[in-house]
């Protein structure tokens, strides 16, 4: 059966300008996106066969094009609009740190590196330099790894932060396995990066470790 033949309280675009997006499920979701199925399947069922296929829906949204458009239902088009959805949230995520901006909100901080950070299918670690007010300067990547770690050079962070005249640095980096426990390593990373920055008065307020859960505050651990 066609989702328009479906009950109107039971289709999902309906549900959501009824009830908010929050009330659909993953498959709901996705099939809105989708618009339409396949031969015999719906929407819905077609959405539900893809999550199954690829494990998740972040496992979906972050698919390689490849593997992407070889699925039935989607394609070239469909890769390329998905592409733009989420890189217009990213954008948005980023409007709420605009430059000039004051941190004010652990969690607002904490979502906006998830955003960016997450996607990566290797390591990547990224700074936020801040002014005195911690009022934001500038987001950026600055070291690149390997699956299984990033080479960080503290005195490279340090020159950057100089050259923003920041006063303070978050720094972040994203786990790919998806398990945000920090190893000793970053630990050891984090040491080195505090200490380097106080050399030239420039606070590390925090270093962030992004998995698929609850970022991991590596301050709120005691080690920053």
């Amino acid at each position: 059966m066609a989702i328009t033949d479906w009950p109107a309280g039971e289709r999902p675009r309906e549900r959501l300008l009824e009830l908010g997006p929050g009330s659909l499920s993953d498959a709901e979701l996705l099939a809105i996106f989708l618009r339409t199925g396949v031969r015999g399947r719906s929407a819905v069922d077609l959405a539900r066969d893809l999550l199954g296929r690829f494990g998740g829906l972040r496992e979906l949204l972050e698919a390689a094009r490849t593997e992407f458009c070889s699925s039935p239902g989607l394609g070239a088009a469909k890769y390329a609009q998905l592409q733009a959805v989420l890189e217009m949230a990213r954008r948005h995520l980023q409007d709420e740190l605009r430059r000039g901006d004051a941190l004010t909100s652990p969690n607002e901080t904490r979502r906006f590196l998830r955003a960016h950070l997450r996607h990566h299918p290797h390591e990547v670690f990224a700074c936020l330099f801040l002014d005195n007010r911690h009022r934001v300067i500038r987001f950026e990547e600055l070291f690149r790894g390997t699956i299984d770690a990033a080479s960080v050079h503290p005195r490279e962070v340090v020159k950057r932060a100089l050259a923003l005249n920041a006063a303070a640095v978050i720094a972040a980096h994203n786990h790919p396995s998806g398990v945000a426990e920090p190893s000793q390593a970053d630990e050891r990373i984090t040491v080195r990066l505090r200490d380097a920055l106080a050399l030239v008065d420039i606070r590390l307020l925090d270093h962030i470790v992004i998995g698929d859960g609850e970022p991991v505050s590596l301050a709120e651990r005691g080690v920053v």
